[in-house]
């Protein structure tokens, strides 16, 4: 069973007393929801049109996979290991394959490989969370151009950030699907 319908069938479920345990529940079976409409929008396409870029952007449907299951892994660690676990390699800024090669396949990559290699990530984040003490646990946040100074996130914002994330690039999913063949993720 995966866990998109492990998500769902949850969703079945009746609810008890809202608590700690019933928000991360809640948060996962959102965050299960958002890969499932991401996933929906791939189906029933070939290699070439995941790999296809036929808006004005340069993102395709596979990168976008690919980065999702990046951003994923990563955040799931740092709710862990914390700042260690979001540590950009030294010369990041100047190494065009740090920003390429994160939204593209590389070597013997394919879709299917991702998308597996993601249900894998998947399944340890909602292990790391039922694991929590509680969602409030907090790291700061490493240094970067994109993140205040100072700045600490708890597990939930981390996965508050992490839902935004599928969110937003299910939109561009939407739209590079649609100009792939007309198909709509909904409606």
């Amino acid at each position: 069973m995966s866990i998109t319908q492990t998500a769902a069938q949850d969703a079945s479920q009746p609810t008890g007393p809202a608590g700690p345990a019933q928000e991360a529940a809640e948060l996962l079976e959102t965050l299960a929801e958002r890969r499932h409409f991401f996933r929906f929008t791939l189906q029933k396409l070939s290699a070439e049109q995941v790999g296809s870029r036929p808006t004005a952007s340069q993102l395709t449907l596979v990168g976008l996979a690919k980065h999702l299951k990046d951003t994923e892994n990563d955040w799931a660690r740092f709710i862990v290991e914390g700042t260690a676990a979001m540590a950009l390699p030294e010369g990041w800024e100047t190494d065009p394959g740090f920003w390429v090669d994160g939204w593209r396949l590389v070597g013997d990559e394919t879709l299917e490989s991702v998308l597996a290699e993601w249900e894998e990530v998947a399944a340890r984040t909602e292990s790391v969370v039922r694991a929590l003490p509680s969602l409030d646990v907090s790291h700061p946040l490493p240094e970067a151009p994109w993140f205040t100074p100072g700045a600490t996130w708890s597990a939930r914002r981390v996965l508050l950030h992490l839902i935004g994330e599928i969110a937003q690039h299910s939109g561009h999913a939407d739209i590079i699907r649609e100009s792939i063949d007309g198909q709509k993720t909904m409606g």
